[in-house]
């Protein structure tokens, strides 16, 4: 069966690190464009980090440039969120989705289909 669980999530102050792990299952994560959305109490869902393996290609929200990186190993079938210089405005529940890929394939990770999920990892950033 297709899935993803991310993990990682917890409870931080600002500036600290935090990394999420997102471990696929039922597919390969150089299959599909994968990555990282967010959603905070009372606001629209957004992207914050998405990858195609194949390529490297890479995409992240404005806010997070530069302080977040997207990393996938093929081996170990996973995609992991290291996360740098947090900031109350990044607290919100972080969802692993991924989106599969067919014959036409993008240049840009977020012009894809997202249709598989985890169950949301909850990160909690204190000032």
């Amino acid at each position: 069966e297709v899935q993803l669980q991310a993990s990682g999530g917890g409870s931080v102050q600002a500036g600290e690190s935090l990394s999420l792990s997102c471990a696929a299952s039922g597919f390969s994560v150089n299959d599909y464009a994968i990555g990282w959305f967010r959603q905070a109490a009372g606001k629209e869902r957004e992207a914050v980090s998405l990858m195609m393996s194949w390529d490297d290609s890479t995409y992240y929200t404005d806010s997070v440039k530069g302080r977040f990186t997207i990393s996938s190993d093929h081996y170990k079938n996973t995609v992991t969120l290291k996360m740098t210089d947090l900031r109350p405005e990044d607290t919100a529940v972080y969802y692993c989705a991924a989106g599969p890929v067919g014959t036409i394939r993008y240049a840009n990770p977020i012009n894809y289909k997202y249709t598989v999920w985890g169950q949301g990892t909850l990160v909690t950033v204190s000032s």
